[in-house]
Order: C-alpha cells, then sequence, then structure tokens
C-alpha cells in the first residue's frame, strides 16, 4: 500500500484518486484558515509555482486543532484564494488524529520514515513529502516553514 492506493474528497466533494499525482513528488499538509501558521498558505503557493512540472501541494483542512477552521468548505476555498492565491488541490476537511482520522493521515503518519511511533499530529500545518513512487519521504513539524523544505525536495528530484 502507498499514497497513490487513496482516494480523497476534494474541496467541491468530488472523489480523486490520488493515484493522478503519480510521477509528481507530492507535499500533503493539514491547514486550517484561523492558525497562527495560516500566512504558511503563502509559501506553499509559492512552492506550489517553484516547481510546477514537479510537486503538487495537497492541502486538506482540519478543524481538529482549537476549532480554527470552522467554515464550510466553500468558505475555506474562498478564503485561500482571495486571502493567499492559492491554486493548489484543495480537499474537503478531514481529520488527523483520533478514531475519527482519515485514513490517509493515519497511513501517513504510519507509514513516514522520521516517524516510526505514529505520532499523533500536533497541530494545523503538519507536513508529509510523499515520493514521486507514492512512498513518504518525511515529516515536517507545523512550524517548519515551507521555504525551508526546498532542500528537501530537491533532493527528492535528483538534484
Amino acid at each position: 500500500m502507498n499514497f497513490h492506493d487513496f482516494n480523497a474528497r476534494d474541496i467541491k466533494g468530488q472523489e480523486k484518486a490520488l493515484a493522478d499525482y503519480a510521477g509528481k513528488l507530492v507535499l500533503v499538509v493539514n491547514t486550517a484558515s484561523g492558525c497562527g501558521f495560516t500566512p504558511q498558505y503563502a509559501g506553499l503557493q509559492a512552492l506550489q509555482e517553484s516547481f510546477p512540472d514537479d510537486l503538487v501541494v495537497l492541502g486538506f483542512p482540519c478543524n481538529q486543532f482549537g476549532g480554527q477552521e470552522p467554515g464550510t468548505e466553500a468558505e475555506i476555498a474562498d478564503f485561500c484564494d482571495l486571502s493567499f492565491g492559492v491554486s493548489f488541490p484543495l480537499f474537503s476537511k478531514v481529520d488527523v488524529n483520533g478514531d475519527t482520522a482519515d485514513p490517509l493521515f493515519v497511513y501517513l503518519k504510519d507509514a513516514t520514515p522520521n516517524d516510526p511511533e505514529n505520532a499523533p499530529i500536533k497541530w494545523n500545518f503538519a507536513k508529509f513529502l510523499i515520493g514521486r513512487d507514492g512512498v513518504p519521504i518525511a515529516r515536517y513539524l507545523p512550524n517548519v516553514r515551507p521555504e525551508d523544505l526546498e532542500g528537501d525536495i530537491r533532493a527528492a528530484l535528483g538534484g
């Protein structure tokens, strides 16, 4: 099993096969509109623009941390577009921890090499870098800025 074996519901409610991203690096991020880390949307968009053919950022809104993503999917999409010009794919709200955790995030926590203990996600804007082959490469804490990932992205791209 790997990342490409999962499906997710996009921000408009349509089922999306994550296998559609095979051949690209993927950066999965649990996001929130009312968080101290929310300005990271700008850095995530910049990463997407810096590697348009090789990387796709996927945003998964989450309301599990301090109720910082209470809006509807439409409100979230509007906020991301108007506030940060986000053009990368956004998905429907998910839980990332606990009994109601989305299976994708259960998998990512379990399969990330630098997090062998399946540790709970600590807050919004945790990041998972997935290889072109669908195998997780690394997990990053919320306070790791998107621009700090450029070296790891370049290394994963082979240069």
